[in-house]
């Protein structure tokens, strides 16, 4: 009796201290199967595969914007991953993931590869925060492939640090400059994305590195000069 006593004694503790888990559901539908993008999908990349990558792709993003919590992130049930025979690369609306079979078809690389380095780019834009609709679409971007780059599946074609003409120039130049940020105070971007949850405003850098954006992108720019 004293045995089952201490047993749910130590489950009730289990259970106040666990954190709560959420759950979400993914999907990956190929409605351009029978189109050569669709068929190359299939053969190299797999729904199965692109499953287990959506879900690696929201635990990395959890874990980089330092979400421990459900009540840190959207309230985002499933997730839902489509190849469709469109132009373009990607795109995400509606926790929806909508992928080019005819840019997967025309890539010439490690398909594979960089098919995970999107899916990271778009699951991002699931779960970070835009300010409201008042963030730059540049810096959007740019932490979307900040989270690439991360994940090390940054391609070659990228920029090199230093490089670009405007901090929200958006993409790989703007991943660039993020990172050089978060190396001047660890946790800059999850702090940049916890604070874009009800607006935006260009002061978050000044109030989190103690300088105007355009001062750091100065001296982001004169550090890789040299």
């Amino acid at each position: 009796m004293a045995h089952k006593i201490f047993l749910i004694s130590s489950l009730f503790v289990l259970a106040i201290f666990t954190p709560k888990i959420q759950a979400v559901d993914y999907s990956v539908t190929n409605t351009a199967s029978n189109t050569p993008g669709g068929g190359r999908f299939d053969r190299d990349i797999g729904a199965q595969y692109s499953q287990q990558t959506l879900t690696a792709a929201t635990s990395f993003i959890w874990n980089t914007f330092q979400q421990n919590s459900p009540a840190d992130r959207k309230n985002v049930q499933k997730v839902s991953m489509f190849v469709d025979d469109t132009d373009g690369v990607a795109y995400a609306i509606n926790n929806e993931i909508h992928v080019s079979a005819r840019y997967i078809q025309g890539y010439s690389g490690d398909v594979r590869r960089e098919i995970t380095g999107v899916l990271y780019h778009e699951s991002t834009h699931v779960w970070q925060w835009n300010g409201n609709g008042g963030a730059p679409g540049g810096l959007i971007e740019g932490i979307a492939d900040y989270v690439r780059l991360k994940a090390g599946l940054g391609p070659s074609h990228w920029v090199k640090p230093g490089q670009g003409d405007r901090w929200d120039h958006g993409y790989d130049v703007t991943a660039r400059f993020l990172d050089y940020c978060n190396s001047l105070r660890n946790g800059f971007v999850a702090e940049l994305n916890k604070k874009m949850r009800s607006g935006y405003s260009n002061q978050f850098f000044v109030d989190l590195l103690g300088k105007t954006v355009d001062q750091l992108w100065s001296d982001y720019k004169a550090k890789y000069r040299a």
